[in-house]
């Protein structure tokens, strides 16, 4: 009986947790309350810019910020546009650079976004930085670590037929969640599905479109990032990663649509 109890509770979350991604609408799970989600995050990044050393580059600094705020309007806008605006409550953005030769950058649920000066002589100029930070921000618009760690939540109440939902499991359900939002001490950094990577790069390629960055960009960017890392991908189909080969083939097919949103936002400007 518990068993079928617990089966009926597992169907019933996914029926009713089910949404859609903004831009691709691709299908997706998604259990947790956003508030939770970004009440975790916003612990972590804390403790995450508590025990690392923040660049007092101010041009480096400025840049980030600057870019930063113009992907959020474009997001902010876009969202409104499609009456999706709920998705961004509670959202408290906030833009950090961290020193680091990591040639990396990341965005937690609820906005809050680092990038490492490792990764900034990669992306070259302004343009370059909005295609990496584009990405990240579509993360969290895509809610991909909330639906990692509804993942996880449902995989592990399958498992575990007639114990306790997870909900009520505070101590679980918080290991999840900080797993799910990448938010796990040392590295800090979530190794998203190829899925959700490569649906980052369509919306980050939008997102950035919009706040006046030729999409034409990305492709570039991608180029010079295989070459700073040798182009040393494991095979595609090992890797958490599309190629950095799928990845330009990707952002040249998506061209068009981002260049109606950049077009729309020269004219805008």
């Amino acid at each position: 009986m518990f068993q079928k109890t617990t089966l009926f509770t597992l169907l019933l979350l996914v029926a009713i947790a089910c949404t859609s991604v903004p831009i691709t609408g691709r299908k997706q799970l998604t259990i947790f309350p956003n508030s939770t989600m970004q009440s975790q995050s916003f612990s972590a990044y804390k403790e995450f810019l508590n025990t690392n050393k923040l660049t007092t580059n101010q041009q480096q600094i400025d840049l980030v910020k600057k870019v930063g705020k113009r992907i959020q309007a474009a997001v902010e806008q876009y969202m409104a546009e499609k009456n999706l605006s709920s998705r961004l409550s509670g959202f408290q953005w906030e833009f950090n650079v961290v020193e680091s030769k990591d040639v990396n950058a990341w965005c937690m649920p609820g906005g809050k976004v680092v990038v490492y000066t490792g990764i900034i002589p990669v992306c070259k100029d302004e343009a370059g930085l909005a295609v990496v930070m584009g990405h990240e921000i579509a993360h969290a618009i895509a809610e991909h670590g909330n639906e990692r760690a509804s993942q996880q939540a449902t995989a592990q109440i399958a498992m575990t037929a007639g114990s306790v939902a997870v909900s009520q499991k505070p101590t679980l359900t918080n290991q999840l969640i900080l797993q799910a939002a990448g938010a796990v001490t040392q590295l800090g950094l979530l190794k998203y599905s190829r899925t959700h990577e490569s649906e980052a790069d369509r919306m980050g390629l939008v997102f950035a479109a919009l706040a006046g960055y030729n999409p034409a960009e990305a492709p570039k960017f991608w180029e010079r990032m295989a070459a700073a890392t040798g182009g040393g991908n494991v095979p595609e189909y090992l890797s958490t990663h599309p190629s950095h080969e799928t990845r330009i083939a990707d952002l040249k097919k998506w061209q068009p649509e981002a260049m109606e949103y950049y077009n729309r936002a020269k004219v805008a400007n």
